[in-house]
């Protein structure tokens, strides 16, 4: 290697920065989190190339967070290899009466090694084989961040015939605002520049796919996930009178006997599987006490996807809606016989709609004016994502109390698309030879996996199907170019993701292997951007 500089080679070095870069406690949406990007930035200011060629910008998402980007000219081709990452990290209260020294790796680490007896037995096994560093961060993602630098330390050292450009975005563990807005500035700087993205390549750890896992992965395309949530809809009644009217609560509680868990919803592709759905939020909407049955409540499910289309995911979804909506109604028929003699002429159908199926029925009820206005006041509410979402289907039922009792089907953000390079010869000949490297010179078995299964970034670098396909996501997402978009087939890059090896992803034990993510890994990444140029 060239004798230029040597700031963030060695193990010690790499260490000693990502134990820095962890001590910024960047929760998303902190001011920590608008500190790294900084932070980022000064440590790559330090090198000598930078300070001659000004190409180190930070580039604003327009709510106080900044993208970090750093370009350093090839020699003999356009060719360009993004090294994407993300700064942020998951909040600490997990770490309970460590919770002080989450940010301080060496700290905690040394706390933990001293008092082994106090962490769980699976760890404890790993420390006693292993050089390990604990910390909020140390393995989802500054690990990679610290790698992306030292190799763009050796890009400024002339050690790469292509171009390099680092791209660090905040939020992804959120809404992965960061990566969405950061596909503007990567298209303009390659305007600027003239430059062809060859390849995208993250450095997201390795994820474990079962406990006690100990496979090195590495990752041909990352696992997509939407956010599948119901309105359900019942109709308000006293508590002395419950079954004349019909507690929402009910019918959320159906949804999720019929979804949560549900391996209808999984995926195989190759040797690969998706795991089943489950409820992230499950409420209902009344705001305070009252002997008013709950008449409205929502449900949202993680839904993972690999291959399947979005229509195939929403077919299915309204499948499980419609045999729900059955079983709702021979629960109620049923009580009411029980109940009293007089109810058994009484029946009861739930109506399953989607959000577009409410919206039109809302305008040809009130018409387009009214529901534009309510929908308008509603968007201008300071809110999270979600909870708008929630709010502007719940206001539009409201409108159509008619159709009621009612399951309303429609999408909340984030949204990841699956996105997938498993099939291109370009990468397949890049993973051969990283693979052969590994297995030849350092004993390593890398193995591939179509999805990186921790979601990633990487779902906005390219589209695995047609843009025409996304139809069923942009109807039935109320927040959809009203808030929230997805730069969709703005980039078209192949991906890998070849990352540090670490255990307990945004749990308390949180790890990393700095032996191995150190001292082996950047041999891999090295070779994957040298074949990259090629």
């Amino acid at each position: 290697m060239s004798n230029k500089t040597s700031l963030y080679q060695t193990k010690e070095q790499l260490k000693k920065l990502v134990s820095e870069l962890v001590s910024i406690p960047s929760v998303t949406g902190t001011m920590a989190e608008v500190e790294m990007a900084e932070s980022i930035a000064s440590y790559l200011l330090k090198l000598p190339y930078f300070q001659k060629n000004e190409q180190v910008e930070l580039h604003s998402t327009g709510d106080g967070r900044s993208i970090v980007t750093a370009f350093v000219q090839g020699k003999n081709t356009n060719k360009t290899v993004v090294l994407v990452s993300h700064y942020d990290v998951v909040d600490v209260q997990d770490y309970g009466q460590w919770k002080k020294d989450a940010f301080h790796a060496d700290t905690l680490t040394s706390t933990f090694y001293n008092h082994m007896e106090q962490v769980p037995a699976h760890v404890q096994k790993d420390m006693i084989k292993g050089d390990w560093l604990f910390g909020r961060g140390t393995m989802d993602m500054k690990a990679g961040i610290a790698l992306h630098i030292s190799m763009v330390e050796r890009a400024c050292n002339g050690e790469f015939d292509g171009n390099i450009l680092l791209l660090s975005v905040p939020d992804e563990e959120v809404n992965s605002l960061g990566m969405r807005k950061a596909v503007p500035v990567l298209l303009e700087l390659a305007r600027k520049h003239q430059l062809d993205f060859s390849l995208m390549l993250n450095a997201e750890p390795v994820f474990s796919r079962y406990p006690g896992d100990q496979t090195n992965y590495v990752y041909s395309g990352s696992i997509g996930k939407i956010m599948p949530s119901f309105l359900c809809y019942g109709k308000e009644t006293h508590v002395g009178e419950p079954l004349a009217g019909l507690n929402a609560n009910l019918l959320a509680s159906y949804l999720t006997k019929e979804i949560e868990l549900n391996v209808d919803f999984c995926e195989k592709v190759r040797e690969e599987t998706s795991p089943p759905p489950t409820v992230l939020i499950q409420k209902d909407l009344k705001e305070e006490y009252s002997v008013q049955v709950p008449h409205s409540a929502v449900v949202l499910f993680n839904l993972f996807m690999l291959n399947r289309s979005l229509k195939e995911v929403t077919d299915l979804l309204l499948k499980s809606a419609d045999k729900a909506a059955l079983n709702v109604k021979k629960h109620y028929n049923k009580a009411a016989r029980q109940y009293a003699a007089g109810m058994e002429g009484s029946s009861l159908d739930v109506n399953v709609w989607t959000y577009e199926e409410l919206y039109t029925h809302a305008v040809k009820q009130h018409g387009e004016k009214y529901v534009q206005e309510m929908e308008a006041a509603l968007l201008a509410q300071e809110d999270d994502d979600r909870n708008k979402t929630i709010k502007l289907v719940n206001s539009l039922a409201g409108l159509c109390k008619e159709a009621a009792p009612m399951m309303v089907l429609f999408f909340t953000p984030p949204f990841y698309p699956a996105v997938c390079s498993h099939d291109d010869p370009f990468v397949q000949e890049i993973l051969s030879n990283v693979q052969a490297i590994a297995k030849e010179q350092f004993q390593v078995e890398l193995v591939e996996q179509s999805y990186f299964g921790g979601i990633s970034d990487l779902s906005y670098a390219s589209l695995q199907h047609p843009l025409h396909t996304f139809n069923t996501l942009v109807a039935n997402m109320p927040l959809w170019n009203k808030g929230y978009h997805i730069p969709l087939e703005e980039l078209k890059m192949p991906v890998l993701n070849i990352g540090p090896l670490g255990r307990d992803a945004h749990q308390w034990t949180e790890r990393l292997d700095v032996q191995y993510s150190f001292e082996i890994l950047p041999h891999f990444i090295y070779q994957a951007i040298k074949e990259a140029h090629k």
